[in-house]
């Protein structure tokens, strides 16, 4: 049986600072799309959390790394993307695959050697298995790096995936 389209291939239950960067290499993973908000910076926040930083900094020494949102917003993400030192793009549709094979055009590695690192099922995790990359599922997190204990989204989101057939992770 195939991976349900609502499942994620890692969901640790780890914030994105959190993250062993040795498992992503462990999956012969050569790039990573990377969601902002909520997964890279906590609510309307522009500045990163130093512990954010230093994880994209270490991750930036084996993997290529792109943005990925579905904000609007060009200069709220183009300022983050700028403290990265990251390419980007903003008003992503995600889980539409329009822009996301764009990118992964540019990025030019096979599905199997990238992957998508987001906070929500219904856009992240769908829109990276409508692709065959890897998918990662993190918490969603506060201004100290640290799990959003208020997470109704996610939660919500999970409940409707088991619903829909996705087996729990």
């Amino acid at each position: 049986m195939s991976q349900h389209w609502l499942q994620p291939n890692w969901a640790p239950g780890l914030t994105l600072p959190h993250l062993p960067i040795q498992h992503l290499l462990d999956q012969g993973l050569q790039a990573l799309i990377l969601d902002v908000d909520r997964t890279l910076l906590p609510g309307r926040e522009i500045e990163l959390p130093l512990s954010v930083t230093s994880w994209v900094k270490e991750a930036q020494r084996h993997l290529l790394l792109h943005l990925f949102s579905n904000n609007p917003s060009r200069k709220r993400i183009g300022s983050v993307a700028e403290q990265l030192d990251l390419t980007f793009t903003c008003s992503a549709a995600k889980p539409r695959r329009a822009r996301l094979r764009k990118v992964l055009n540019q990025i030019q590695c096979k599905p199997t050697e990238i992957a998508i690192v987001g906070d929500r099922i219904f856009t992240d995790v769908l829109a990276g298995n409508r692709l065959d990359l890897y998918t990662v599922l993190v918490q969603p997190l506060r201004a100290d790096g640290y799990p959003c204990k208020n997470n109704r989204v996610q939660r919500l989101e999970q409940k409707l995936a088991a619903w829909l057939g996705a087996p729990q992770t």
